[in-house]
């Protein structure tokens, strides 16, 4: 092991001692009862036993975007690590393997033999990338991306980034903003393919009926961007007959929500979805996983929340804008840049400025995507290596 490995592997099982009682906190709370126990103390979690194409993702949106690239692999073995349980969730779904992937310093004893290792996004581990090339991978980065936000963060630790960046093979990344950044950190073949979220088959799982007026969904919303939506609504809802559907990001949140709306409703009817299966309420809340693709197919106008708050980055607007919805969203979707690249006639607007966005939004239409995205070349790639291996 080289000596920066080392020095690197010595401090992250310093860090691991030190948030042991947090980590144990923590696991005791429902969102990471699972994922925790898996990843800080490979509870159920054993190597792959069958080596292949190993993809890396983070959470439910990376591994979703996996689905065109798993499509054309049928031949190879494939086996998926994630580090969330809606990742985990999402990535059950596929053929394949799926495991947590485990923190750091069980790496060198945890990973064994692969043929290709592909790292979605940012999703950047050192030992991850020095134990899957010293086993003799070959490592990629796919849909690889450094946010102009978060440049200056990443070349304040170019030292460490230069030396991460050296395992990795070829960095196919989604723009040609990202392939200037991986340069400037010490990346060596960065290839620009777009986005693979492009490729992705978004559909609904379910059709349900349409309410009578205009439908609003304030989708995948987080802690303090509720409350202008719904208010925004209300005053809306004077002069506009409309129904709004509020879609929170985190299950978790679902009660506190709910209490937030009945706070606000102001004598307007409301319900929960788990409750009244329909959207014939003036406000339902959507207290359930899997449903957004379903409401935005019934939907007019999306409120496209992450976007609203300054630390969550925004949130996928392919999806909206795949039913056509008229979508409104924040000023700091800087995560979604180069998808928003693709998505036409969005409104981007501050929170107080909600109301005047969604009268704004009856004269205009759907929002629409261009696509333009090339899987060929990281397909061949993986092929050709694992056949090769």
């Amino acid at each position: 092991m080289k000596p920066f490995t080392l020095l690197y592997a010595l401090i992250a099982v310093l860090l691991y001692v030190i948030a042991l009682p947090l980590i144990l906190l923590l696991s005791l709370r429902q969102k990471y009862r699972e994922s925790i126990p898996a990843r800080f103390f490979l509870r159920s979690n054993r190597p792959f036993t069958r080596p292949g194409v190993w993809f890396h993702v983070c959470s439910l949106g990376e591994a979703r975007a996996l689905g065109p690239v798993l499509e054309r692999l049928k031949e190879q073995q494939i086996n998926i690590t994630t580090t969330t349980h809606t990742g985990f969730t999402e990535a059950s779904k596929y053929r394949a393997d799926v495991r947590y992937l485990p923190y750091e310093m069980f790496l060198p004893f945890w990973v064994r033999r692969e043929n290709v290792v592909v790292v979605l996004e940012a999703e950047f581990w050192y030992l991850l990338f020095a134990v899957a090339k010293a086993r003799g991978a070959r490592l990629l980065l796919l849909n690889a991306r450094v946010s102009e936000r978060s440049f200056p963060k990443y070349m304040k630790m170019r030292w460490l980034y230069r030396r991460m960046l050296a395992y990795v093979d070829t960095v196919y990344c989604q723009s040609e903003a990202d392939r200037e950044r991986f340069i400037a950190l010490g990346a060596r073949d960065v290839k620009v393919i777009g986005n693979i979220k492009l490729a992705q088959k978004i559909s609904a799982t379910a059709h349900y009926e349409r309410p009578e007026g205009e439908v609003i969904v304030a989708a995948s919303t987080h802690d303090t961007e509720e409350e202008p939506m719904i208010k925004a609504y209300l005053d809306y809802a004077k002069d506009h007959p409309s129904r709004l559907v509020v879609v929170p990001r985190h299950p978790e949140r679902f009660n506190t929500v709910w209490e937030m709306i009945e706070k606000l409703a102001d004598g307007h009817s409301t319900s929960r979805w788990s409750e009244s299966k329909s959207f014939e309420a003036d406000i339902t809340l959507v207290d359930a996983m899997g449903e957004l693709n379903n409401v935005y197919a019934i939907s007019d106008v999306a409120i496209l929340g992450g976007a609203f708050k300054v630390d969550v980055g925004g949130h996928n607007p392919l999806e909206p804008a795949h039913f056509g919805c008229k979508i409104i969203t924040g000023k700091h979707a800087f995560m979604q840049q180069e998808l928003f690249k693709y998505v036409h006639d969005v409104q981007i607007v501050e929170s107080e400025e909600i109301g005047a966005a969604l009268v704004r939004a009856k004269s205009m239409r759907g929002s629409h995507v261009d696509e333009d995205i090339d899987l060929n070349t990281v397909i061949d790639e993986i092929k050709r290596e694992d056949e090769k291996t």
